[in-house]
């Protein structure tokens, strides 16, 4: 099926590279993640601050 980084727009069909993904609920809605930017909004992630403050 695959998934879709809700920061960048990345693609990605292999369910298997997605395990790495970071996945969060804000306001009821599952975002997920891509690694990148993951790592790159690491500190904001840990702060709890919505992806719209990254």
């Amino acid at each position: 099926m695959g998934m879709i980084c809700d920061f960048c727009g990345r693609q990605e069909s292999d369910d298997a590279k997605t395990l790495t993904w970071t996945t969060s609920v804000e306001n009821g809605r599952k975002r997920a993640y891509c690694d990148d930017c993951s790592r790159a909004n690491l500190r904001a992630m840990e702060g709890k601050l919505d992806s719209e403050f990254w």
